[in-house]
């Protein structure tokens, strides 16, 4: 049997952690942030989140070797 391949473009945006969880980005957070306050800047700047438990399955089986 072949081995299974990943998703070259999941795995560019989402990680695994050592707890088995899988961290992505939100979106939204590369430019045009000089118009936003202060505040808002720095509540951004903690930009990882976990994949929401529906979607775990789906992106371990896009990254079936992570």
């Amino acid at each position: 049997m072949s081995k299974m391949k990943t998703r070259k473009a999941a795995a560019k945006r989402m990680t695994f952690t050592a707890t088995g969880k899988i961290k992505r980005r939100r979106c939204g957070l590369t430019h045009l942030q000089s118009k936003r306050s202060s505040r808002t800047q720095s509540v951004n700047n903690d930009a990882a989140q976990n994949v929401s438990d529906s979607d775990q399955q789906r992106a371990h089986r896009m990254m079936p070797y992570g």
